[in-house]
């Protein structure tokens, strides 16, 4: 469990992930509403070298291009319907070439990539408690 007590401490947390991250990758950021899923994706982001990151609620996923591109989805407005699976097919993501980071990320996303981290943050108080759940023998052995 990690403790972060600030906007730029959850920042600062993306980029550390972002050191490990290679073309493939899928990361999988949950937690509620305000929990700070986007800025720890806009961290995510600046350690692959892309400044630009906000939230695609309302597109529902974005292609970025840095040093390592990053496609950035956030599944919220899919989780209300029918079928989230066959949406997030319909997107077309190129998860082959890019490191993937979906908010709302739950088991429809996780069938993307076996090998995964799945990043938890509680917000039950004003610090934040950051899980780390690594999947798959990509993840093996595994330290921020």
């Amino acid at each position: 469990m990690i403790t972060v007590a600030s906007p730029e401490a959850m920042f600062a947390l993306g980029y550390s992930v972002a050191q490990h991250l290679r073309v493939g990758d899928l990361v999988l950021l949950n937690g509620p509403l305000g929990a700070g899923k986007t800025l720890l994706a806009q961290g995510i982001g600046s350690g692959l070298g892309i400044d630009d990151i906000t939230s695609p609620t309302f597109v529902i996923s974005r292609a970025h291009k840095g040093v390592i591109p990053m496609i950035h989805v956030d599944a919220y407005r899919l989780l209300d319907t029918n079928n989230p699976s066959l949406y997030l097919d319909d997107l077309d993501l190129d998860t082959e070439n890019s490191v993937t980071v979906i908010e709302w990320g739950g088991d429809e996303s996780a069938r993307l990539n076996d090998d995964r981290l799945t990043i938890t943050i509680d917000r039950s108080d004003e610090i934040r408690k950051v899980s780390i759940t690594c999947i798959g023998k990509r993840w093996d052995g595994f330290a921020l």
